[in-house]
C-alpha cells in the first residue's frame, strides 16, 4: 500500500494532524497527476485522514483534492462569512429596523397575539343556581 505522505521520511515518521487547520506541506500536499493515476483508488480512501491534495499537471497547480466533508465545512463557511457580510453592508447603508418595528412586522405577518393570553387557558364560567 502506497503511503500518503509522497516525500520525505521524516514525514513518514511523524504524526500528521489532519485537521484543515495545519499548515500546508509541499512533501505530502502536493502530487502529479501521474502519480495520482497510479494511486488513485489508495489516495481517494484516504482523503478523510488528510489535507487537502493538490494535484499538478505538468509541474503547475491543476486542481485540488479533498474529503466530501473538508468541502461542506469550507462550503459552510463560505456562507457564513457572506452572510455576514451582507449583514454588515445592510448596516453601513442604513437598512435595519429597531426592535419595535420587528415585533409590529412579525406581529402583522403572523397575527400573533399577545403571549399571556395565548398561554392562559380557558375555563368555562360556572352557572349560577
Amino acid at each position: 500500500m502506497v503511503k500518503l505522505t509522497f516525500g520525505s521520511r521524516a514525514a513518514e515518521a511523524a504524526p500528521r494532524n489532519t485537521t484543515s487547520s495545519s499548515s500546508f506541506q509541499v512533501s505530502e500536499d502536493i502530487m502529479p497527476i501521474a502519480e495520482l493515476k497510479a494511486h488513485l483508488s489508495e489516495v481517494v480512501r484516504g482523503l478523510e485522514k488528510r489535507r487537502p491534495l493538490v494535484i499538478t499537471l505538468n509541474g503547475k497547480p491543476a486542481a485540488v483534492m479533498m474529503s466530501p466533508k473538508e468541502y461542506d465545512r469550507i462550503a459552510y463557511r463560505e456562507r457564513v462569512v457572506a452572510k455576514i457580510n451582507e449583514g454588515l453592508r445592510d448596516l453601513a447603508e442604513g437598512r435595519t429596523y429597531s426592535h419595535e418595528e420587528v415585533g409590529k412586522m412579525l406581529d402583522a405577518r403572523f397575527r400573533i397575539t399577545p403571549m399571556r393570553a395565548a398561554l392562559t387557558p380557558k375555563t368555562p364560567k360556572k352557572k349560577s343556581r
